[in-house]
């Protein structure tokens, strides 16, 4: 009996520790439900409080990527000024003089003269050529040229030249002659970097010609530069009493070595190989033969 009592005993103390446990598990389970609640409320509510701050900033955002005519009244102008290809005026001139002579010795002095002013997009060109040979008239033309943008790379010309030129006589004498004829033409980078002028020329006495320079820099350092170049005159027709014959009237091909002290002093030596047809024989003048040859020198370009 004694044993009986003591396991009796025994079994309901354990069942009390055991339900004791259980409740208190069960307690437990509800604090940290309610703790976790607790959490989770917190986060929504922090959650909340963020967005709730978050709204004024992207309005804020979002006006200040719209157009204001306070930060930026460029935009609201009737003229979008940022689609021009540019509308600083600026100008240069070009002086170019050489001393060249041909296989029989004879000197000729060749001077050019460039000057350019405007934008990119609309310049005016002065352009003038000047021949005086030994002993003889300076031959010269001037061109007066608006020059107009039309691509990357290319200007559309027109403008009007003025030529003075001298001519052989029947009776041995020499006269001057003078033009104006209206010119049309392209100014501008042809492929593989030639610089070139092809120019369309319309005149008294249905004159008609055509003229073409072209020419592209090679750098051997950044000082010493060679610059093959070709020049070429063509006559489509002429009915004036000093008529140049049809054809390819003159031909320049050469090779020319400079040296850039800077961008605006730049001595060169100059070599070519040249070609003149000569005039037709009328009753005002007398025929001239072809003349070709080589012909070199040295010269000064100044830019400024």
């Amino acid at each position: 009996m004694h044993i009986i009592k003591h396991f009796s005993q025994s079994v309901l103390a354990s069942s009390v520790f055991l339900a004791s446990t259980l409740v208190m598990a069960h307690e437990g389970h509800h604090r940290m439900a309610a703790s976790a609640d607790a959490s989770m409320n917190g986060v929504q509510e922090t959650v909340s409080s963020a967005t709730q701050t978050l709204k004024p900033m992207t309005h804020s955002i979002s006006q200040l990527e719209q157009p204001s005519t306070v930060m930026s009244p460029v935009l609201n102008h009737p003229h979008d000024h940022r689609k021009e290809h540019g509308a600083q005026v600026y100008s240069m001139t070009t002086l170019d003089n050489k001393w060249l002579f041909d296989e029989h010795g004879t000197g000729a002095l060749k001077s050019k003269l460039e000057t350019r002013i405007g934008t990119d997009e609309n310049k005016i060109f002065i352009k003038a050529h000047i021949n005086k040979s030994e002993s003889a008239d300076a031959e010269y033309d001037v061109k007066a040229l608006y020059s107009r943008n039309i691509s990357d790379f290319w200007d559309a010309q027109a403008g009007l030249r003025y030529r003075y030129e001298k001519t052989a006589l029947a009776q041995g004498q020499n006269d001057t002659e003078e033009q104006l004829d209206a010119v049309f033409g392209l100014h501008g980078m042809a492929q593989y970097f030639f610089e070139t002028d092809a120019y369309l020329y319309l005149g008294q006495d249905d004159y008609v010609a055509l003229s073409l320079e072209t020419e592209r820099d090679v750098l051997v350092t950044q000082k010493l530069i060679l610059k093959p170049y070709l020049e070429m005159d063509v006559v489509v027709n002429d009915d004036s009493k000093y008529a140049q014959k049809a054809g390819l009237g003159h031909a320049s091909f050469g090779l020319e070595t400079r040296y850039e002290i800077n961008k605006k002093v730049m001595p060169y030596l100059d070599i070519a190989y040249e070609y003149s047809k000569g005039q037709d024989e009328t009753t005002w003048q007398s025929a001239s033969s072809s003349e070709q040859g080589w012909v070199y020198g040295a010269g000064l370009r100044i830019k400024f």
